[in-house]
């Protein structure tokens, strides 16, 4: 397990083990890939992030997933991975967000995103930019996108893993 602080000092833990934290969580975040593009959503408020959102009542984390990133993108997902979990003790409440990986298969456009101005296509993630960078969701300032990002190009995407 990682532990470490986000930006509003709250303890993160991060583990890529199956359901570490709850086998119920209410949140899911999706790292997205179509072709050799990353795949993100424009929120109106936050910023550039990966889809994601809560998971809905009667609805699976998988499927909250697969809705989130239609729903934010337009994107069709040809293969999801469950890739690890974390948990933020924030200062109000606990979140426990399951995250996975997406290979999209097409972008449908859509007449809304809902709350977001729609896909947001990136050859590369500027980690090192990202924490000072205004357009940015918060979400995407930690360190779980950091080390997400790096199991996904060591076991997933170097292993060809669900890719094709």
């Amino acid at each position: 397990m990682i532990v470490f602080q986000d930006a509003y000092q709250n303890e993160v833990n991060l583990s890529f083990t199956k359901n570490p934290f709850s086998n119920k969580p209410k949140h899911v975040w999706v790292l997205c890939k179509l072709q050799n593009q990353w795949l993100l959503t424009n929120h109106r408020e936050r910023g550039l992030e990966f889809p994601g959102g809560k998971v809905e009542d009667g609805e699976t984390p998988e499927e909250a997933a697969i809705r989130e990133v239609s729903e934010e993108t337009g994107g069709k997902i040809k293969n999801l991975q469950y890739i690890g979990q974390y948990k933020v003790f924030g200062k109000g409440k606990t979140i426990v967000k399951n995250i996975y990986y997406a290979v999209i298969d097409e972008l449908l456009p859509q007449s809304t995103y809902y709350e977001t101005k729609g896909p947001v296509l990136l050859t590369t993630i500027p980690l090192v930019t990202i924490p000072k960078d205004r357009k940015y969701s918060f979400i995407m300032k930690d360190d779980v996108l950091r080390y997400s990002l790096a199991y996904v190009h060591q076991y997933i995407e170097n292993k060809k893993i669900l890719l094709d």
